[in-house]
């Protein structure tokens, strides 16, 4: 293949020197370009070539890390270097960068992590922010970053921002950037048509897996289908239903079914993009990882379920939950633009076109509907103390903010500092508004090394305190993938024969202890893991995954003076580590079943897939809340009411009140056990 024939094929090809020029003489530049134009991976090379001894890197950031990954493995090969030299990247747990790398592709959460200790961004001479119409937390942050740095190097370095998209409100971000100009771009986009459902599907995952099947009978087989999904759980589901289908009738032509998502590891992640064995369809079950930034050679059909899983958050009652719902306008055409990178294609809508124009045009950003405690921690150790009064493009409420840094006061990692005193007319009546600036704690500072919630840093940091730090790790890692059980939901037989195996991980103790007990017995079966894991009902892919994470955390631990001890059999120690982050999330038993939240007051409920269901401890402690029909407690463990007064003494006398008024309202007998 003739590379530099392709790279001036593009269409992005035909402004290179005009583009060269606008950012020349514009501190920030806005790229609209559509879908194949070729701005991803031609801009950091033109930028380059026309400057070969820029002083410091060209940064181009990504919001997932396998397409920062594939695209710099792309322009490594059209360079002609080896990759990690002159072209490199940079994600989570993964540098392949050197001291002569100029090009240099990342996540935006990396480049976030890299202003906590240098907020002026000194290592870059251009930062291209890509994919900014998606808008993640970390985008959204780092807009507000990237401007702060561009103005305090005004009269030295300077730095030269591009903010590129092949879909967004051009007018938002320009007036952003002090009315930064706009260039726009054709794609080299091919036909693609789009077909709609004639009625409403109330179930999609059916009507997918059906369209499937409907192209594989009819069209050849070296023409690929991407199908959008919500989860991982539903697409390594779908996966396997697809594949079990085929497999089953030899009339078809056989099938390559992969899965996409982001906790997936790279290896798997990168086989969606090798080709399909000779006469094999290749089938993507991706989730919107696959909507921008990556193309996958081959694909000439897309499945539209219209849906997606997001964050929402509502921060008078601390409740965050993985909700699925409607994509918006942006995100179907750009889902539809996959079908059309090589040829033209089509493009099959799960929904009805009047559920299209119901929509919403754009994507509500990820920052208006998230708990915001993480953002909170990283802008303070950036040596921003006035979060209200940051420059964010999109302002979350003061009560999401004061929310999360009064949770993160809690937890020790900040202390306030009065700043002023305004009285502020409202209605008819005057309100009294003190307003603080925070800096972060010896605590604070040490948990902002760790790429995790903050309540997760917050216990490692008092493991080791307790001399527990191993097993407070390995719950770590494991609570940072998905589900390790699989769901077995095909036959009571396999469900009541899952059950039983996972008898022998559980502990009394709850599920902190019985994950702890699977990730031991999974380094114990090593050697024959694969096999293990089958036998036992688990998902080698997420085991292998937390073994991975534990690894990085303990090189964290270690680089920061943190002692690697164990307490293998003192579940106390380890339970009181946990409560040191998780206090907050403490329940007690009520009554007929129920709990109600030390903090918030609500009425939960245990999950069912908890070890717990069907126990009835007098205090909980739980890691998240998620509402379906009612409201559940995930990741549960007993603990005692007098380690939550030990844990934070200060914290809980003001809720001892409260529990006193209530008391009588108990039923002793049931909570004594």
């Amino acid at each position: 293949m003739n590379l530099d024939k392709v790279r001036k094929s593009l269409p992005i090809y035909r402004i290179r020197n005009r583009l060269l020029e606008e950012i020349q003489k514009n501190p920030t530049l806005i790229l609209l370009g559509e879908t194949g134009s070729g701005k991803t991976t031609q801009i950091p090379q033109y930028i380059h070539e026309s400057r070969p001894k820029l002083k410091g890197l060209i940064a181009c950031t990504q919001p997932r890390r396998v397409a920062a990954i594939t695209v710099a493995q792309r322009v490594a090969q059209e360079t002609n270097t080896e990759l990690g030299k002159t072209v490199g990247y940079n994600v989570r747990f993964e540098d392949c960068t050197s001291a002569e790398t100029k090009i240099k592709y990342m996540t935006d959460g990396m480049l976030l992590r890299e202003a906590i200790s240098d907020p002026l961004l000194s290592r870059y001479s251009v930062i291209i922010l890509d994919e900014v119409h998606e808008r993640t937390i970390h985008t959204d942050v780092l807009l507000g970053i990237v401007k702060s740095a561009q103005q305090k190097r005004q009269n030295s370095f300077k730095l030269k921002v591009i903010l590129m998209s092949a879909t967004m409100d051009v007018d938002e971000f320009s007036n952003y950037f002090n009315k930064a100009p706009v260039l726009y771009l054709e794609g080299r986009q091919f036909k693609v048509d789009v077909f709609h459902s004639v009625q409403e599907q109330t179930d999609y995952i059916f009507s997918a897996i059906a369209t499937v099947f409907q192209i594989h009978k009819t069209v050849p087989p070296n023409e690929d289908i991407l199908v959008f999904m919500t989860g991982q759980e539903e697409i390594d589901s779908t996966v396997k239903t697809i594949s079990e289908l085929n497999k089953s009738n030899s009339k078809l032509a056989p099938m390559l079914v992969l899965p996409l998502y982001a906790a997936l590891p790279s290896g798997k992640q990168l086989k969606v993009f090798e080709k399909a064995p000779n006469g094999f369809r290749k089938v993507i079950i991706s989730t919107n990882i696959a909507e921008t930034s990556i193309t996958i050679k081959g694909i000439k059909y897309v499945i539209d379920t219209g849906m997606i899983k997001g964050k929402l958050y509502t921060p008078q009652n601390n409740l965050e939950m993985l909700k699925v719902h409607k994509i918006s306008k942006s995100q179907a055409w750009q889902r539809t633009g996959r079908a059309g990178r090589e040829s033209s294609g089509i493009c099959y809508r799960l929904y009805t076109e009047s559920e299209f124009e119901k929509m919403s045009l754009n994507t509500i950003p990820e920052i208006l509907r998230s708990n915001l405690l993480s953002v909170a921690l990283q802008l303070i150790a950036l040596g921003i103390t006035d979060l209200v009064n940051f420059d964010f493009i999109s302002k979350p409420s003061t009560e999401a903010l004061n929310s999360a840094l009064n949770d993160l006061e809690l937890l020790g990692a900040v202390k306030k500092n009065f700043q002023n005193e305004n009285i502020v007319e409202e209605n008819v009546n005057k309100k009294r508004i003190i307003s603080y600036n925070y800096e972060l704690t010896d605590i604070g500072r040490k948990m902002a090394y760790f790429p995790l919630d903050p309540k997760l840093s917050r216990c490692i940091l008092t493991a080791d305190k307790l001399g527990c730090v191993e097993e407070v790790l390995k719950i770590v890692s494991i609570l940072s993938v998905d589900n390790v059980f699989h769901a077995q939901t095909n036959t009571s037989n396999k469900r009541d024969q899952a059950e039983a195996v996972r008898q022998k991980f559980v502990s009394a103790d709850g599920d902190h202890i019985t994950l702890l007990n699977v990730y031991k017995a999974f380094l114990a079966n090593k050697s024959s893991a694969s096999e293990w894991c089958s036998e036992n009902f688990l998902d080698l892919k997420n085991l292998k995954l937390a073994v991975e994470i534990n690894k990085q955390l303990k090189e964290i631990c270690n680089r920061n003076s943190i002692k690697l001890s164990s307490s293998t059999n003192d579940s106390v120690k380890i339970r009181m580590a946990l409560i040191s982050g998780f206090f907050m999330n403490a329940a007690e038993y009520q009554k007929e079943n129920e709990y109600k939240t030390i903090t918030s007051r609500q009425i939960v409920q245990i999950h069912p897939s908890s070890v717990l269901f069907n126990s009835k401890p007098a205090c909980v402690l739980f890691n998240e809340l998620v509402k379906t029909n009612k409201t559940y407690m995930r990741d549960v463990s007993v603990i005692s009411s007098s380690w939550l007064l030990e844990t934070n003494p200060c914290y809980f006398k003001s809720k001892l009140k409260n529990l006193a008024d209530n008391l009588n309202t108990y039923d002793l007998n049931n909570r004594i056990r």
